[in-house]
């Protein structure tokens, strides 16, 4: 297994943990940005009316590209997640609980048929599509990942956990070219991500070539 293989499964890792709940956890981990920074990041609440969601992700989307550094990003970026992750209903949310739980447990198999019920529920909820095109990607099965990747991104076009998804899939398959705008439409919208800018960095000079 390849270096930049072993890299990838990583941040695929990273990805399953935070589509499962965990990145606002981890984010918390990191030294709270100064109180100023804070006061100017609104909070996530536990329900929003779809109008005021939608203005709200915009505006998180804006701080996060103009995060002045890597602790304020995460600030920024787990409130996005903590949006993203508010499950539509009671049904749903159990669903996602015991997904987690069988994915914890190491039961792929059984996580992925919880989803199934999930999207077949609320198929507008876009983390159960995400959640489950990384558990396929983990699978091998490019096909079936692919395929959710593109509702997740149909319904939410700035899901960078997605464009990372696609990106990395699109590497492994040998398609640099499409990897490589991928990780690319990631940074655009967060120029934070772990791992990413030194895909690009790489993916440029072997699609592109390297600057004279």
């Amino acid at each position: 297994m390849t270096v930049r293989f072993l890299h990838l499964r990583t941040l695929c890792l990273a990805l399953v943990l935070a589509t499962a709940g965990v990145a606002p956890t981890l984010a918390q981990d990191d030294p709270a940005p100064p109180a100023k920074q804070q006061k100017k990041l609104p909070e996530a609440p536990a329900k929003l009316p779809k109008a005021d969601r939608t203005k709200n992700l915009d505006f998180l989307f804006g701080a996060l590209k103009a995060a002045p550094d890597e602790v304020s990003a995460k600030h920024v970026e787990a409130r996005i997640w903590a949006i993203w992750l508010q499950t539509p209903s009671d049904t749903a949310a159990l669903l996602m609980t015991r997904a987690k739980a069988a994915v914890d447990a190491q039961k792929i198999d059984v996580a992925i048929k919880l989803l199934d019920s999930v999207i077949k529920l609320r198929p507008d909820y876009i983390e159960a599509w995400n959640r489950r095109a990384t558990l396929y990607y983990m699978q091998n099965d490019y096909a079936r990942s692919l395929a959710d990747i593109r509702e997740v991104l149909t319904r939410e076009p700035r899901h960078f956990g997605a464009l990372a998804g696609l990106g990395m899939i699109m590497q492994d398959v040998g398609d640099e070219k499409r990897a490589l705008e991928a990780y690319r439409k990631a940074l655009a919208v967060n120029p934070h991500l772990e791992k990413i800018p030194e895909q690009v960095k790489a993916l440029t000079e072997k699609v592109e070539g390297r600057d004279i």
